[in-house]
C-alpha cells in the first residue's frame, strides 16, 4: 500500500510514517501544507492519503479542502482525514460527494494502533471509517429530526454503526445479535427513512448521508 501523509506537526507526521513503514506499507511522501500534499498526490499517485484537518496557513479547514480537491483531481482516491476535535460540519462536507473510500478519525485513534490500521485498510479498500465520537455527537443532534425519531433505539444503534462504516457481520458482533436481526433492523431503517429500492442509489449510503446531513443542519 502506497501512502502520502499531510500533517504539519513534525512529531506526529514522522511517527505516522514510522508506524506505517513498520507495518510493511510504503510511505511515498510526507507534506506539511495543502499545496505540498496535492503535489505529492499528483506525483506519487498513492493508494490512500492521510490528511490533517487543520493545516497552514489558517489552521482551520485547509486539510478538508485539500482532501476534496484531491478527490476532484483523482476521483475515488481513498482519503483518511485526522482531526484533534469533533468537527461535524467538516465530516459532512467531506462526505458530501459520497462515502466510498473516505475516513474521518480523531487523532487519538492513532494511538490505538489496531483500530487505526483497521480503519486505514478499510478506507484503502473503498470502505468508510467515521470516528465513533463524531457519530455519537451527530446522533445526539439528529434526535430532534422527526424522520429519525421514527427509529427505535436499536435501529438508531444500527444506523450509528453503519455510519462508522461497519458491515452487517461487524454490527452483529458489536451489538451481540444475529446477522439476521441486523438485516431486519436495516430493512426497517430504510422503510422509516422512506428509502425505496432503486438501481441508482445505494440505500445504505443514502441512510448514512441523511443521518450526517441532518447533523450538519443542527450544528
Amino acid at each position: 500500500m502506497r501512502i502520502v501523509i499531510a500533517e504539519d506537526d513534525p512529531l506526529l507526521r514522522e511517527g505516522l510514517a514510522l508506524l506505517l513503514r513498520a507495518e510493511g506499507m510504503e510511505v511515498a511522501a510526507t507534506a506539511d501544507t495543502p499545496d505540498g500534499v496535492l503535489a505529492a498526490i499528483e506525483e506519487h499517485r498513492p493508494d490512500v492519503a492521510i490528511l490533517d484537518v487543520r493545516m497552514p496557513p489558517t489552521h482551520t479547514d485547509e486539510g478538508i479542502r485539500a482532501a476534496v480537491e484531491a478527490r476532484r483531481r483523482r476521483p475515488g482516491l481513498p482519503v483518511l482525514v485526522l482531526s484533534a476535535y469533533v468537527e461535524q460540519s467538516f465530516a459532512t462536507d467531506l462526505l458530501g460527494d459520497g462515502v466510498d473510500g473516505l475516513g474521518y478519525l480523531l487523532k487519538e485513534r492513532v494511538g490505538r494502533v489496531e483500530e487505526f490500521l483497521t480503519a486505514l485498510r478499510r478506507v484503502a479498500d473503498g470502505g468508510t471509517a467515521i470516528d465513533p465520537e463524531v457519530v455519537a455527537q451527530l446522533l445526539t443532534r439528529t434526535r430532534q429530526d422527526s424522520r429519525l425519531d421514527r427509529l427505535s433505539p436499536r435501529e438508531r444503534d444500527v444506523l450509528e454503526l453503519m455510519a462508522e462504516g461497519l458491515g452487517n457481520a461487524a454490527i452483529a458482533e458489536r451489538l451481540v445479535v444475529t446477522e439476521g436481526a441486523v438485516h431486519k433492523h436495516i430493512r426497517n431503517i430504510f422503510a422509516k427513512l422512506d428509502l425505496a429500492p432503486t438501481d441508482r442509489v445505494d440505500r445504505r449510503v443514502a441512510a448514512v448521508l441523511r443521518y450526517l446531513e441532518e447533523g450538519r443542519r443542527l450544528v
